[in-house]
């Protein structure tokens, strides 16, 4: 059976797993801080936890994300050299 010609090889997925991961991550990161009654201030909602961190962490993702597109692999680069 011939070998299927894939656009991403293993480590590009391998890479865009991880990306996926922290995308969720700083997503999950910033939830929370739900109010007791519905109309009382939590200034929980302003750590920095959920305006510095976690939107840093889904920013790392999204770039990660782009970097684990456009990578090409080195097998790739091979066939290609020899042709």
């Amino acid at each position: 059976m011939a070998k299927k010609d894939f656009a991403f090889d293993k480590e590009n997925f391998i890479w865009i797993g991880i990306s996926v991961v922290l995308i969720i991550l700083g997503f999950a990161l910033m939830s929370g801080g739900s109010f007791k009654d519905g109309v009382s201030f939590n200034p929980e909602i302003f750590s920095v936890r959920r305006i510095v961190f976690a939107p840093l962490v889904a920013v790392a993702g999204f770039v990660l994300m782009v970097f684990a597109i456009l990578k090409t692999s080195k097998t790739k680069k091979n066939k290609d050299e020899e042709k």
